[in-house]
């Protein structure tokens, strides 16, 4: 085995190889929008779940004081 035969044999792996996107399509490319989507609206979800339970004022005029009354929750 020459080094021209490794190359064609390199090179007809990378055809087979690449030949198998061609099957697939974009249902990859939908299968990932579809993962990142979800992972979206889950982070959302939690982040305003973490928002509710957070006590720092969400207005600028109400940040004066916030953080000594550690008990009580702003409205």
């Amino acid at each position: 085995m020459n080094s021209t035969d490794f190359f064609y044999l390199l090179g007809d792996l990378f055809q087979w190889t690449f030949g198998i996107f061609e099957l697939i399509g974009n249902l990859f490319n939908y299968f990932l929008i579809l993962v990142i989507s979800g992972g979206l609206c889950y982070w959302m979800n939690i982040q305003r779940k973490l928002n509710g339970l957070s006590n720092v004022p969400v207005e600028i005029k109400d940040n004066e004081g916030w953080y000594n009354n550690k008990d009580q929750k702003l409205k």
